[in-house]
């Protein structure tokens, strides 16, 4: 999976912000805030990273359980998909 273009993040005073740039701008009208979990995850598709790997990635990174990590992925996965940020 991987993060359609257009999109840029940027940690602004301790928060993560993610903008339509470019071309994008005129398709995609507002902004996306994340918390530090949301940002490593953005980052790990960012990257094109499978939701396997993500998993991996996160429970690495964080202390959670395999079955958490999965759950919560899949749910800011769906969550890209319906607002049409990443594709497969």
């Amino acid at each position: 999976m991987k993060i359609n273009k257009g999109f840029a993040k940027r940690e602004i005073a301790g928060s993560y912000i993610v903008v339509p740039v470019g071309k994008k701008s005129l398709e995609f009208n507002g902004m996306i805030t994340l918390n530090e979990s949301g940002s490593f995850m953005w980052d790990c598709f960012a990257e094109g990273s499978t939701i396997e790997e993500a998993v991996k990635k996160v429970t690495d990174e964080y202390e959670v359980d395999e079955q958490t990590a999965r759950k919560d992925i899949e749910k800011f996965v769906s969550l890209l998909k319906k607002n049409n940020l990443i594709s497969e």
